[in-house]
This record gives structure tokens, sequence and C-alpha cells, in this order.
């Protein structure tokens, strides 16, 4: 039996600073580096408790620690991935939630409240950007030791964010004071100021960490010689290796050598592990400074590289266990991993993402918009996708995503959004249907008949007949070139051939203008004469669909004396 690491993870608002608060503890640049400022994927870092003992020297006292260090996972921070919180909420043991202490709590981290609410887990907050408060901006080192250089009233201003931040979280369901106050951390959230930018708060944040996981969580950091589990981060081609595995192993002890099941293109498949590799104490697994140190097994909790031996094809975000007990059972279970639990329509867009997680975060965002998907998969974008895509029955579902993927050259009418970022092709998404909707409503619009009343005016007959051409006033509504006219008493009499004031050819009129119309189908004097009232001649098609229109007051009087006129053949018309 050994005490694994805790697992730690790093949730909160988009642009609070959770990467960067990572950031400062490795000593990295890793914040710069993400796509938008925005950790897309899940990423690991270990800190030792070498390291967390000489960060902490200056307020750690007698303290002394059976953990062997913190893993960091640092979650996504936009809430449309939540999906991948919930998958790294699932297998942290604790948790930092990142607040900026000037805004508070924002929607996303209601959202990681929740998350953390659904696991239980216990977490403590850092309420970050503190350099940005006047008294603070150049202070290092640990909080609790800074408390004597600062001003009293710059303290109390910090109290008063610190107050603010406690009754938000009070109405969220949380009991909450700066962590120094605090006598009993089962009972209230411990709320540690912090800078990611310089590093000011970062000790106590680690010491309480390392307190809690030591105080309340060493039950269950105790490693028996379990079966080895884990996650798939990120699966990426490496120079002279082939296809690699970023992954974190939270139970068991791996072994080279070992056969795990696993997710691949292909099914669920039973891989050997050829090769394992660590990045060095404080480098991050996804991106580290130095080179991998190659090992032949791994203690639970680690972030790790693996080379399998066999087919590649590997999904990112698969679980994976060692091929051992009811293999059937394992099998099944690592399928509905990878499945999800999301539910698809039978008409819907096309999503495609490059990770089990990413693919979940992107469904679970868009359900929360009530946007249907038939198809949601892990891999670049196909002329199969496209051939999907393009047989939706509706427009506005002719669309591909692709998050992160690569997408063929190929000619559809399709739509194509291409983002690294999710809430950017969330975005995209939104202004894309509303484009095609709006497209779909305008077209609709041009073939119904719109309401208009006319008269013919006196005096202003034109031409008699083949077309018969007369000068109409508009007395309500929009007359357009091939609108249905017909008489006050209900006979049809064509459609407009043509608008004309003066020389200039119109394609409309509106309510007081007076212009020139054609018909090709009356004879002036028989069907027609000066002084008759003409309207649209609506369908009863056209008049429900035009019932849902916003019509102005003199449309809508206009559209009641269309059906009284034509109610007078048929008693159920336009009902």
């Amino acid at each position: 039996m050994w005490i694994r690491q805790p697992i730690v993870g790093i949730l909160g608002h988009v642009d609070h600073g959770k990467t960067s608060l990572l950031d400062n503890i490795r000593g990295g640049v890793v914040a710069s580096r993400e796509a938008g400022g925005i950790t897309q994927h899940i990423g690991a870092t270990e800190v030792p408790i070498e390291e967390i003992r000489r960060i902490c020297s200056d307020i750690l006292g007698n303290r002394t620690f059976k953990i062997p260090g913190l893993l960091f996972i640092d979650t996504p921070g936009h809430e449309s991935f939540s999906s991948l919180r919930l998958r790294g909420g699932s297998i942290a043991d604790i948790a930092v939630l990142v607040i900026d202490i000037r805004e508070g709590i924002m929607p996303q981290t209601r959202e990681s409240l929740e998350v953390l609410k659904r696991f239980k887990t216990p977490f403590v907050v850092a309420a970050n950007k503190v350099d940005l408060l006047e008294g603070f901006s150049g202070l290092k080192g640990s909080f609790i030791g800074s408390l004597n250089s600062v001003k009293q009233s710059k303290l109390e201003e910090l109290d008063n964010k610190v107050f603010n931040l406690s009754s938000q979280l009070y109405r969220e369901g949380f009991s909450a004071d700066r962590y120094d106050r605090i006598s009993d951390f089962t009972k209230n959230v411990a709320i540690v100021p912090v800078s990611a930018k310089t590093g000011f708060g970062v000790p106590d944040l680690l010491m309480v960490l390392s307190g809690l996981a030591q105080t309340f969580l060493e039950s269950q950091l105790e490693n028996q010689d379990e079966t080895p589990e884990g996650t798939i981060l990120e699966v990426r081609e490496e120079k002279g290796m082939g296809e690699v595995a970023d992954a974190i192993l939270y139970k068991g002890i791996l072994r080279k050598g070992d056969t795990v099941f696993l997710g691949t293109v292909n099914g669920t498949k039973a891989l050997k592990v050829k090769g394992m590799f660590k990045p060095k104490p404080l480098d991050e697994i996804r991106d580290p400074r130095d080179r991998f140190q190659t090992v032949e097994d791994v203690k639970a909790a680690s972030g790790i590289r693996i080379l399998f031996q066999g087919e590649g094809g590997i999904i990112p975000g698969s679980p994976f266990k060692e091929a051992s007990g009811d293999l059937v059972n394992l099998k099944q279970s690592i399928e509905e991993a990878i499945k999800g639990s999301y539910k698809l329509s039978q008409e819907g867009i096309v999503v495609k993402a490059d990770t089990v997680g990413g693919l979940e975060a992107l469904v679970y965002e868009l359900g929360r918009l009530n946007i249907p998907i038939k198809k949601a998969e892990v891999g670049g974008v196909s002329k199969r996708d496209f051939t999907d895509a393009e047989t939706s029955t509706r427009p506005e579902d002719r669309i591909i995503i692709a998050f992160n993927v690569p997408v063929i050259s190929y000619e559809s009418t399709a739509r194509v959004i291409e983002s690294k970022i999710i809430y950017s092709i969330k975005d995209e998404l939104i202004r894309t249907r509303e484009e095609i909707l709006r497209g779909e409503q305008e077209s609709k619009r041009k073939e119904i008949t719109f309401p208009f009343k006319l008269l013919v005016m006196p005096g202003n007959i034109f031409r008699i007949s083949k077309p018969a051409i007369f000068g109409v006033r508009v007395l309500g509504g929009t007359l357009r070139t091939k609108a249905g006219v017909m008489r006050q008493d209900g006979k049809s009499l064509g459609s407009i051939k043509s608008i004309r004031t003066g020389e200039k050819s119109l394609s409309e009129a509106k309510q007081g203008e007076e212009v020139a119309v054609s018909i090709d189908e009356i004879t002036i004097g028989r069907q027609l004469k000066e002084g008759d009232i003409l309207y649209s001649d609506i369908n009863e098609r056209d008049y429900r669909a035009l019932k849902e229109e916003n019509l102005n007051v003199d449309e809508n009087i206009i559209m009641d004396e269309i059906r009284n006129i034509r109610k007078k053949d048929n008693p159920f018309w336009g009902t």
C-alpha cells in the first residue's frame, strides 16, 4: 500500500487565470501558448512535496506531509467544456476554483460549482488578480507573511472583496471565509487571495491544498495493488516513435509490458504497453520544456506518455484499464464511456472533434442551445460527413462543426465551422444558423403575397389591354411585382407585371405612393374601371403564413377585409 498524490482540478470562469496560476507554480510560459488563452484539453503537472516545502518554507512551521506531492489537472475554462470538467471532476480528489477577486462569481464559475457539487469534490477558492488591487501590486511570496507590510486601509479593501465573494458563495450554498480565519475546514470553503502574475499567495494555496489533502483525503489516497486505470488525454505523432498517448494514471501501478483495453477508431482493443515516459517534475505532460524520462513502471497518480504496441488510432479521451478479470464487462464499460451519454437526433448537424472530451463538450453546449445533432464522432471531416450534412432536411442543419480537426477539400452545399476554441464555434454556429434562417424566411416571404389595397385613380388609364396600364394609389400595405390582384367582390384579375413611376421601374410601392402598373389578363372597362378598389389576391396558405408575420395595423385591417371578401364564398376561409 502507498499514499498516492492527490489529483487537483483547476476550474473557473474563462480568463480568470487558471492556466496562468499553474504556470506560475511551474515557472513556465504555458498560458501564452494556449489557443485564445484558454486551455483546450486537460493537461497534467506534478508538483513534488519537496518543491511544495521549499515554496512554503516561511509559513509551514512544523507541519509535515505524507503525500508525495500534488498532481494538477488544468481543466478547460469555458462553460462549453462542462463535459471535460465532469471528466476532470470525476477523477479529481480536490479542486481549486479560480475567481477574479474583482469580478466575483460569473456564469462559468456557477457551472464549475455545479460540477463540484455533483461529484462532492472539496475545493479551495483562489481569489486571483490581487495584484490589481491598490497596495498589493508589488507583493510576492506568502499572503499571510505579507499582512504586516500592507496598509490597514488596503487590507480593509481586500477584506471587503473577500466578504463580497463569501456572500456570493453563500448564495450558491457554500459557507466561505479567508483561509487564515477558518477553524473548521469541514464546514467552510477556504478563500486564498493570490496573484497568478506575481506568485503572491501561491505558497498559501499550496499549503492549504496539501494540508486539506493530508487531513481529509488520506484514506482515499491509499492505493492497494489495484488494477491500473487511467484516461487518455491526448494522442500525437512523435518523431521516431509513431503514435504516443498522453495519459493520467489514477489507480494502481502500470508496468511496461502490461496489456490494457482502450478505445480506438476500430473499436475497443487490447494493446500492449511498449514503453512509458514521464515528464520531469513541474513540467507539463503536453508540452514539456525538458525531455521525458523513460520508466519501467508508474504509480498512480501520475501523468505519463505511453507508447503502445500494435495498431494506432487511439481515441483521445478514452479510459483505459488493464486487461484482467471479466474481459467482456471490461470491454463493454470502455465502449460505453467512449460512446458518451448524449443522445443523437434523426435530423441535425454533424459534429467532429479531435478528442472524446472535446466531442462531449460540444454536444453538451449544443444541447444547451437546443441544436439537434445527428452525427457526433472523433476524427477529421470526411467526404461522408459532407454527404451526411447535405442530406439534412432543414437548411439550418446542413452544417459541419470541426473542432481542432482537419477538413478535406470538398465542394459541398454544407457549411463548415472550424475553430480550435469551442466558444468561438458556438458563437459562429449561432450566427450561421440565424443567417440561414433569415435567408429561408426571405425566400419564403418573396413567395408570399403580402396584403395591399389599391385605388384605381380616375383619369390615369394609359392603355386598355395587352397589357392594361393604369395608375393606382397604394392605400395600405406594400405592392410588389408578380403579386396577384383581385377586385372588391373577390374576382381575380391576374398578377402585377410591372410597377413604374415616370421612366423608372420599381419592384415595390408602399402606402401613399402613386404608381403606374400593368396587368396582362384584363381589359379596362370590362373587368376593371376607374375608381375601383383592388386587393392582394391572397390564398389561404399565404393568409395563415401572414398571421405569423409582424404586420402593421393597416396591414392587419386589410387582412380582415380580404378575409371578409373570401368568406362570402367560403364561410370557413382562413380558419
